[in-house]
């Protein structure tokens, strides 16, 4: 079985890509989904160390994402917390999949490069875009600000450095179609 991570700068349109390599068949985990897993299983844990972020025993979400995103220290709080259980899953559900037989399994993980994760991967995908694009995209579909998305995007390795270290990059800065065209070309050449 060959393991590939993916991973993209916000906006970039790694979520697009993976929903298509799904399917195309090809299981994609989502850190993310993980992650707001682990946020639910590990509430009082989070509750406790951010009790600004929490009312009743529940996570505001914005409320921790405005912490996290504006405070280096407690990022890495959240993620000391969170990364266990999300690497736990990841292992589990990729292990499922090589029990099932599937030749090819992704692992759609935003920070990566970032966590040091490269070396666990046969290769690492990057999905990119111009930063206007990406922009765009993220106060379209979340309703985030100039200044929220910038204070994101800088808290992630820049989108230069991780295309500089993927193995394969794929751009998303024309339609859909296109970065349909390119992910289904990517997938013949991997899965081959």
């Amino acid at each position: 079985m060959r393991l590939i991570g993916l991973t993209g700068s916000i906006g970039s349109g790694k979520s697009t890509v993976a929903r298509r390599l799904r399917e195309l068949g090809v299981p994609v985990l989502d850190a993310d989904e993980y992650a707001r897993e682990g946020a639910e299983v590990l509430r009082p844990e989070i509750c406790r160390a951010f009790p600004e972020a929490c009312a009743g025993g529940e996570v505001n979400r914005a409320v921790l994402g405005r912490l996290v995103f504006s405070d280096p220290e407690a990022r890495r709080r959240l993620e000391a917390i969170l990364h266990p259980y999300v690497r736990r899953r990841m292992q589990e559900e990729t292990e499922k999949a090589r029990q099932a037989g599937h030749r090819l399994v992704v692992q759609d993980i935003p920070l990566l490069f970032e966590a040091g994760r490269e070396r666990d991967f046969a290769g690492v995908l990057v999905v990119a875009a111009p930063t206007h694009l990406r922009q765009a995209r993220v106060m379209t579909r979340s309703g985030l600000s100039e200044a929220e998305f910038a204070a994101r995007d800088k808290s992630q390795l820049p989108q230069e450095e991780k295309v500089r270290r993927a193995t394969w990059v794929i751009w998303n800065d024309a339609d859909l179609e296109t970065l349909y065209k390119r992910v289904e070309a990517w997938y013949r050449e991997v899965a081959g």
